[in-house]
């Protein structure tokens, strides 16, 4: 029986196509360089000497460094020298210079590489999982490992691993006191958030844990005993939902800043584009989606409004259970697609950062040096990777926690057309499969067929790890899937959102207009 079969064939072919594909195209890279993203340049130490009437030393010399390229001068000297700072009133009429983003711009930037590992991993592992889905569409998955749950699993955890990263700097930093304050307070509000809903019955959050811990304490009984154990459960349920809330509360703390910074970038692009309906419009259905997506597992509001509750003149309810559930995984796609296609105009918003802080500037009374005015406008750009890894790693970490609902939690993205089918066809109260683990000894082989010893050896460890993988497959079972990542899908998108709202909040109350 072929573990991997078509499985691995695919895979094989996407590790191909990423060694020829890579080097000449990057979606990361196109999102950045291909889409008319202007970053601002901050005006050399020349320019600001004649803003401010200062006079030049060596009169030629400073009439011939105007002649050199804006854009090479930016590159090769960067911001002021120590050597060659000096003061500057602040508001000083400064306009800065505009340049579209190349590709040559953007490969020194930090963060840089990591953004693009995970932005064009993400994009392949999404093809691994269409392709799959396609093929087991037709020929549906037996006895095989599903490769794209190992594709996906790993995006989570770049993902995760690259927000980690970022919350960690804050705590390196001794001049980020407050951000690392706010990281352990929120961490802390969510471990207490997580506390609350993980008591939540499940007729009212549907997230599934209470079946998913029933289904695999039964299962892991079962398996335990069918190896002689006596045993009637392997895990407390209060252990477990404590373990599970501080990895909430963990998630929680890495979503704050992303959720802080899409709130800003939010808030900007709704200044810049007051004219455009459409456009307001459709930030602010990306923005408030990811609260529609948390609604949709409140079984009152959702499900036993839409599958259960039969309204006057009709016959039936408006979905059945397999199409609610189709709708909310393809909520969660469209969300996250919608978000992608937006992507450009928030960071845009946040390279106009640079020139609100020119124009803030220009309000203020008192002198500045040359450098830090630079710094101030460079910083900006200098950010941009790690913006927009704030960006894109909470949308990729909800999108792929959905795939594994989808796929693991046995569900279809078909449900539109066909019969409704019980939810819990896989329940915990039926008891599971227990998968014999006995092994076949050489001299059984040998009654059966002569083989050497070797070819007999492998056929043992063959048939040994296939009954490993089977009794494997009895514990982690429908139910317990769908508990786990439907939690983690619905938990994400929570946290998604309540970081951008708090975001919001502050923006509203404590930031100028």
């Amino acid at each position: 029986m072929a573990l991997l079969g078509a499985q691995l064939v695919i895979t094989l072919i996407m590790i191909s196509i990423i060694q020829k594909l890579s080097p000449h195209f990057s979606l990361a890279k196109w999102i950045l360089c291909s889409t008319g993203l202007i970053r601002y340049l901050h005006p050399t130490d020349d320019e600001l000497k004649k803003l401010a009437g200062i006079v030049k030393d060596g009169g030629g010399k400073a009439k011939a460094g105007k002649s050199k390229d804006k854009k090479h001068h930016h590159h090769q000297n960067g911001v002021g020298s120590e050597s060659n700072t000096f003061h500057i009133a602040r508001n000083l009429d400064i306009q800065l210079e505009t340049l579209e983003i190349s590709k040559y711009d953007i490969v020194h930037l930090r963060y840089y590489t990591e953004y693009q590992w995970l932005v064009d991993f993400s994009l392949y592992s999404a093809m691994v999982y269409i392709i799959s889905e396609i093929y087991h569409y037709f020929i549906p998955l037996k006895d095989e490992i599903n490769l794209s749950m190992l594709w996906c699993l790993l995006v989570i955890f770049f993902a995760f691993k690259l927000l980690a990263s970022l919350t960690v700097q804050y705590f390196k930093s001794d001049e980020s006191i407050g951000e690392r304050s706010t990281c352990i307070v929120t961490g802390l509000v969510y471990l207490l958030i997580a506390m609350m809903i993980l008591i939540v019955p499940e007729h009212t959050l549907e997230v599934g844990l209470d079946p998913a811990y029933t289904s695999f304490n039964k299962s892991a009984s079962n398996f335990l005993q069918g190896q002689g154990l006596n045993s009637v459960g392997p895990a407390s349920k209060i252990v477990l939902k404590f373990f599970i809330a501080v990895s909430c509360g963990i998630l929680g703390a890495l979503f704050t800043f992303p959720g802080l910074r899409m709130a800003r970038m939010h808030w900007d692009s709704l200044r810049f584009c007051k004219e455009n309906i459409l456009l307001r419009f459709l930030l602010n259905l990306s923005f408030a989606l990811p609260f529609l997506l948390v609604l949709l597992w409140i079984k009152p509001l959702s499900r036993d409004y839409l599958t259960v509750r039969v309204f006057a003149g009709m016959q039936k309810p408006i979905l059945s259970t397999d199409a609610f559930e189709t709708i909310r995984l393809l909520a969660v796609v469209f969300t996250v697609l919608l978000r992608f296609s937006l992507m450009p105009i928030y960071l845009q918003s946040y390279l106009n950062i640079a020139y609100d802080r020119i124009e803030e500037q220009k309000k203020e009374a008192g002198r500045i040096t040359n450098v830090e005015l630079q710094k101030k406008i460079s910083s900006i750009f200098y950010y941009l990777c790690v913006v927009t890894l704030q960006y894109v790693a909470p949308i990729i970490m909800c999108l792929y926690f959905a795939l594994m609902y989808k796929t693991l939690g046995d569900f279809t993205w078909t449900g539109f057309l066909r019969e409704s089918i019980p939810l819990n066809e896989c329940s915990a109260d039926a008891e599971p499969p227990i998968t014999q683990t006995s092994t076949i000894s050489p001299d059984e082989f040998a009654e059966v067929t002569p083989v050497d010893e070797n070819e007999t050896n492998i056929l043992a460890t063959a048939q040994n790890f296939h009954y490993s993988l089977q009794s494997l497959k009895s514990v982690f079972t429908v139910d317990v899937y769908r508990g786990l990542f439907g939690f983690a899908t619905w938990w994400s998108c929570f946290s998604w959102f309540a970081a951008s709202s708090l975001g919001i909040v502050y923006q509203s109350y404590f930031t100028k207009s």
